[in-house]
């Protein structure tokens, strides 16, 4: 699978706390659709949706891997995981941390959520 995402050099992500993100050590790079372009491998993704059935979680059917997927929080965009990207492409991150383990709490401060 390949996919392009057009982003500054310098990566706002968000480090989530929640039962997938901490343990995957998945980091959030959270893009609008227009700046995202899967370039192949569409045929080898699948879904899985869980608890409020909100986020698209796409996986490889191969390897297992969450490179990207449509978040609860930002149903319009995607959120790319920015350990996925060319670390030549990457000058530094940014990393903000969220409290994805009270998730609704959370998502309310951030005005993700009513």
């Amino acid at each position: 699978m390949r996919f392009e995402v057009l982003a500054p050099a310098v990566l706002p992500v968000v480090d989530c706390n929640c039962s997938i993100c901490r343990k995957t050590a998945y980091l959030h790079l959270i893009v609008e659709k227009a700046r995202f372009r899967l370039v192949s491998g569409a045929e080898m993704l699948t879904t899985y949706r869980f608890n409020t059935g909100a986020a698209q979680h796409l996986f490889c059917k191969v390897c297992g891997l969450k490179s990207f997927y449509v978040p609860r929080s930002h149903p319009e965009g995607y959120s790319v995981n920015a350990r996925c990207l060319d670390p030549a492409t990457v000058k530094g991150m940014e990393i903000n941390a969220f409290d994805g383990a009270n998730w609704e709490t959370s998502a309310r401060e951030r005005k993700w959520a009513d």
